[in-house]
């Protein structure tokens, strides 16, 4: 735990009590403040309660008098498409709102670096799709290349919850635009930006605003360096914001579609090949193709990223190889399931949006693919570049028969659940071709989750298999 720091015998409210408001509590309360704890859910609070902590309803007249900070859970929204009355109230009450990155950076600056030979350094991942496989390849390298290393954020554990680091470790953090938006404190000493795609604009207001919580990773932060993906105007925008000069050492762009020339620092991704570029000289090559783990060139870009970050720490790129080499992917992200007479079964139940389908559907050359779900906003068209590796489509959710007829032309089969798509495109598969779940849709009509939906995959893939 890192405990909070700057609130010694003060009262903090803490609105959200999952896990990252949990974990704010307690890091709050280790660091000698007073949680004043509050969830819209009963059971959330009862939770809290079990552990001693004093439930105090923000909206209750009075109830912010005294309080020096409010800190607030990722998923609680906190301007668009409308604020939470509690943060309303914090607002009319002359109260700092904060959440648990903001905390964290702010009580990791103010550690105890005397016993630190060489302190510790934070990598900062963000993006719209790809930034937790980018942040669990860059932590995979850093354990490989012996590192001490610790993975958090949107990933793994909150970022209150990590062990306090040791001398020259490398603390690697998943962030959302929720997280980021919000956080009063951003210092990450490398901060990474993925891709820009539309997500979550309900949040943010639309496109802009969306983009504008990213960019306040680097704008806010400072980081030394930044990894930036330049496939987007956003991230050329990005770029060239940061940039001093052409030739500025401390941006390091990023391209899977294109090359990319100058006399700056390059990671390009082109054929299968990494290849990376300084001062208009290639100083290093990785041939992507045959590592198992980052098919196609959406995972060719996050490993771009990745190797960037990597070497802005300066490990070496022969090292950073072999670490690709072993890195086994994540669950639910192209995550291959199991093989059979030359079929192969992969879960990317992550490809919640058009963008992330459509990257996972152009890494395979021949597919069968398992889609459908809630569909987000902006339709489906585009999905039509990449459907011509399609052989056919296996249809689920509630909403099948619309999402399917939004196909077009494509031979679709309206399943509506997991068990009959998965059966189905298993015996129509040939080899050759691979079974996809890629669902181009949220989850939330028949699951609890993405992982939910995910691990339902691999259980029907499993029996599939046992015949």
């Amino acid at each position: 735990m890192i405990p909070v720091t700057g609130f010694e015998g003060a009262k903090v409210a803490v609105l959200g009590l999952g896990r990252s408001g949990l974990a704010a509590a307690r890091a709050l309360r280790a660091g000698g403040a007073e949680p004043l704890v509050w969830d819209d859910s009963a059971t959330a609070r009862e939770a809290a309660g079990s552990e001693g902590f004093s439930l105090v309803d923000p909206l209750k007249a009075g109830a912010l008098n005294g309080v020096a900070a409010m800190t607030v859970s990722p998923g609680i929204a906190h301007l668009y498409p409308d604020p939470h009355p509690a943060i309303m109230a914090a607002w009319a009450a002359g109260v700092p709102v904060d959440n648990d990155v903001g905390l964290f950076f702010r009580s990791l600056a103010a550690g105890d670096w005397d016993r630190h030979v060489t302190p510790p350094r934070v990598i900062a991942v963000t993006g719209s799709n790809g930034k937790s496989t980018t942040a669990a390849l860059i932590h995979h390298c850093l354990t490989e290349a012996g590192m001490p290393a610790q993975l958090a954020g949107n990933i793994g554990v909150g970022v209150l919850d990590i062990e306090p680091p040791e001398d020259g470790e490398v603390i690697v953090l998943e962030l959302s635009s929720y997280q980021i938006d919000l956080a009063r404190a951003l210092t990450p000493d490398v901060a990474v930006f993925t891709n820009l795609t539309p997500d979550h604009l309900d949040r943010h207001g639309g496109r802009g605003g969306y983009f504008a919580a990213k960019r306040r990773l680097f704008a806010e932060g400072g980081p030394d360096r930044a990894v930036i993906g330049v496939d987007e105007k956003e991230g050329r925008y990005l770029a060239n914001q940061l940039a001093e000069g052409p030739g500025d050492g401390r941006l390091i762009r990023v391209s899977a579609t294109s090359k990319l020339t100058g006399p700056g620092w390059d990671v390009t991704a082109r054929k299968g090949w990494l290849s990376e570029t300084r001062k208009g000289r290639q100083a290093a090559s990785i041939d992507l193709r045959g590592v198992r783990g980052l098919p196609g060139v959406h995972n060719h870009q996050n490993a771009c990223c990745a190797y960037g970050a990597l070497r802005a720490l300066g490990i070496a790129p022969r090292v950073i190889e072999t670490a690709f080499q072993s890195f086994g992917g994540l669950p639910h992200r192209s995550q291959i399931v199991g093989e059979r007479n030359g079929v192969l079964f992969v879960n990317d139940s992550k490809a919640t949006n058009v963008d992330a389908a459509a990257k996972a559907l152009a890494a395979f050359p021949r597919v069968r693919w398992i889609c459908g779900g809630l569909e987000k906003e902006g339709g489906l068209d585009g999905l039509k570049p990449v459907l011509g590796s399609v052989s056919k489509a296996y249809v689920i959710g509630r909403e099948a028969e619309g999402f399917a007829l939004k196909l077009g032309d494509l031979p679709v089969e309206v399943c509506t659940d997991m068990a009959i798509a998965v059966a189905r495109a298993a015996a129509e598969a040939e080899p050759g071709e691979t079974v996809l779940l890629a669902p181009a849709a949220a989850s939330f009509d028949q699951y609890d989750n993405f992982e939910q939906r995910g691990q339902d995959f691999m259980d029907q893939v499993a029996k599939v298999l046992a015949v």
